[in-house]
């Protein structure tokens, strides 16, 4: 999926799915990507499902926090709901807060803040998105507490956070300041993402795995930006956009290639299982407001 990387590709604000049989000449990156994340059932317009299985609607309040260029919240935005977005950047809820408010005259609200705590209301939200965000604290425990602080009793939340799998193979590519503060300094394998959501006394109700077209794309973001001799140092995001290294146009024109032929979407998924890179989880908080402390209902 891949929000790890829609949040630093500065998406269009509405995804549309890329037609692999038209493509010509160079291909972006960005696109094939957000190609592949719509085959994987995010950005669903018809159905208002961000996320198959994650529907907003126009009676919801989402909380999309860590949220970036804000795609999240502008799809929310479409669906007709109202939304409350926080980042610790202030240019990027500058940003996203004037494309919100060209968009719907509903209530929405912009925040700069680390999250710990934020300002907001106890049970503020119906949906709460936090995507790529949990592997830059250094105590999520506490991080996770305060989302399902913000949750109505019934909220469904939407967490993801990257793989295992292709995060140790970019830690013998990537720089070392990729795994250092601000950036990843937590690797969660499946059973510890699962347990993180769990404790904080959410109910799983799906999970997924995709993104090797995107694993493979950094590991040929890194390869370019050592052989063009550039600072590896900073912020991925801030980095990772138009124009594309050649390495990771050809690997995009690649993938689209394969997606085009007859099985080129059972490959993908078959790929995606062996080295994804992203892990995500739908979750829902329970109508009982205290289990921990054994309220009934």
């Amino acid at each position: 999926m891949i929000r790890a990387l829609m949040r630093r590709l500065r998406l269009v604000a509405k995804p549309q799915p890329v037609p692999v049989s038209m493509a010509q000449g160079s291909v972006s990156p960005r696109d094939v990507g957000l190609h592949d994340a719509m085959l994987d059932g995010w950005f669903s317009g018809d159905s208002g499902e961000l996320l198959k299985g994650f529907a907003i609607t126009a009676d919801d309040t989402l909380l999309d926090v860590g949220c970036g260029e804000g795609v999240a919240t502008l799809f929310a935005v479409r669906q007709g709901a109202s939304v409350i977005f926080t980042d610790s950047e202030h240019d990027k809820v500058r940003d996203l807060a004037r494309q919100v408010h060209a968009q719907t005259d509903k209530p929405s609200l912009g925040l700069v803040s680390n999250s710990l705590p934020l300002p907001l209301a106890d049970g503020c939200a119906s949906k709460i998105v936090c995507m790529e965000v949990l592997e830059h604290i250094d105590k999520p425990e506490p991080f996770m507490a305060e989302l399902v602080r913000m949750g109505r009793p019934g909220a469904q939340y939407l967490l993801s956070v990257p793989a295992p799998v292709g995060e140790h193979l970019q830690q013998g590519i990537a720089p070392a300041s990729y795994f250092q503060s601000p950036n990843h300094v937590q690797i969660f394998t499946p059973e510890r993402f699962a347990a993180l959501v769990e404790d904080a006394d959410l109910v799983i109700e799906h999970r997924q795995a995709t993104g090797f077209f995107w694993v493979m794309g950094m590991i040929f973001f890194w390869a370019s930006e050592r052989a063009a001799g550039r600072d590896l140092g900073g912020a991925v995001r801030d980095r990772i956009q138009a124009p594309y290294p050649p390495l990771m146009e050809s690997w995009a024109k690649t993938w689209q290639d394969l997606l085009a032929q007859p099985n080129g979407l059972a490959i993908k998924q078959m790929l995606d299982q062996f080295m994804p890179k992203s892990q995500v989880i739908i979750a829902r908080k329970p109508m009982t407001a205290d289990l921990k402390a054994g309220t009934a209902p």
